[in-house]
C-alpha cells in the first residue's frame, strides 16, 4: 500500500487520515498545532516534526490547509522533503488567481501540484462519500485518479485550466453559505409569525426549491427575464417579509432588498425577479 502524506489535520483533514489509514495505507502527517496531529497516532498514523520530515518518502502529498498564503508556506517548507515524483494534492479550498499562478510557477519549477478541491464534511470523508473536484494537467490527474476516486464516491475533473476548480469550489460553497443563510431568515419569518423551525421546514415535504432553482437559474444564465414573478411583486414579498420580523436580525433578504431596488430603479420593475443577475450574465 502507499504511503503517503497529510498536512493540515484539522476536522477534515484528520477524518482523510482515518479513512486512509482503514484502507491500509501508510500515513504520515504534520500540522502546526502538534496535538491535532498526534491525536491521530492512535489510528497508526506516524506524526512529522516538519512538513519536509512528514513528506519525506510518500509518493502523494494531500494538503488540507486554511488558505492560500498557508498554502504557500507549507508548499515551500515542504520541499526539501519532497521526492521528485511524489504529487502534491491540495484540497485547500483557495483563490482562483492565486491557485492558478501556484500551479503554472510550481509545474514550470518541477513541482507535481494537483488542485483538488472537496466538497465533503468530515463524517462523509470518513467513509469515502462526498465530491472531490479538479483541475490542472490531464496527464497527472490520471496518477492520481484511482487514489481520488478511494476518497471520495464522486471525482469531477474540470479540465487543464488550472483556476477552474477553485473556481466551481467557491461558486459551490456560495450556494451552501447561500442557502443556509436563506434558511436561518424563514426561521427568523416563522419566529416572527410563531412558527417554529421544524414547522418551518414541513414546507419542504411539497415545495421543492432546489427544482425551482434549477429551473429559473437556467432562464438567469440564458438571460431570459420572461416575466413568472415580477420584480415589483417579489420587492413587494420581501417588504411583507421584514415587516413581519421586525427588529429580528437577517441575514440576506435586507441586501436582496437593496439589490432590488437598484434594479427596479433603472427600470426593470416589470421583469421576472430573476433580472438582479443581469449584470452577471450579460457582459
Amino acid at each position: 500500500m502507499p504511503h503517503i502524506a497529510y498536512l493540515g489535520t484539522g476536522l477534515l483533514g484528520s477524518a482523510f487520515v482515518e479513512a486512509a489509514l482503514q484502507r491500509g495505507d501508510t500515513v504520515s502527517v504534520w500540522n502546526r498545532t502538534r496535538s491535532k496531529a498526534e491525536a491521530l497516532l492512535a489510528f497508526g498514523a506516524s506524526v512529522a516534526d516538519t512538513p519536509a520530515d512528514a513528506v519525506r518518502g510518500a509518493s502523494r502529498v494531500h494538503l488540507v490547509l486554511k488558505d492560500d498564503p498557508v498554502v504557500e508556506e507549507v508548499v515551500a517548507a515542504l520541499r526539501p522533503g519532497l521526492a521528485p515524483d511524489a504529487v502534491i494534492v491540495d484540497h485547500t479550498t483557495t483563490q482562483p488567481a492565486s491557485t492558478a499562478e501556484r500551479v503554472t510557477r510550481l509545474l514550470a519549477d518541477g513541482v507535481q501540484y494537483l488542485h483538488c478541491p472537496v466538497f465533503i464534511g468530515p463524517a462523509a470523508a470518513r467513509k469515502g462519500q462526498g465530491i472531490i473536484t479538479v483541475s490542472g494537467p490531464a496527464a497527472l490527474y490520471e496518477q492520481v485518479r484511482s487514489a481520488l476516486e478511494q476518497q471520495a464516491e464522486k471525482v469531477v475533473y474540470w479540465g487543464e485550466r488550472p483556476d477552474l476548480a477553485a473556481a466551481y469550489k467557491l461558486m459551490g460553497n456560495a450556494f451552501i453559505i447561500g442557502l443556509g443563510a436563506l434558511v436561518s431568515d424563514v426561521f427568523t419569518i416563522g419566529q416572527g409569525t410563531g412558527v417554529s423551525a421544524p414547522d418551518a421546514l414541513k414546507l419542504l415535504e411539497f415545495f421543492n426549491p432546489g427544482s425551482m432553482l434549477q429551473n429559473r437559474g437556467r432562464k438567469m444564465s440564458e438571460g431570459n427575464f420572461d416575466a413568472s414573478f415580477e420584480l415589483l411583486m417579489a420587492r413587494k414579498d420581501i417588504r411583507l417579509m421584514l415587516e413581519t420580523v421586525g427588529e429580528r436580525p437577517l441575514a440576506t433578504l435586507p441586501s436582496i432588498a437593496a439589490r432590488m431596488d437598484a434594479v427596479i430603479a433603472e427600470g426593470h420593475g416589470h421583469q421576472d425577479f430573476g433580472i438582479i443577475a443581469h449584470d452577471a450574465v450579460q457582459g
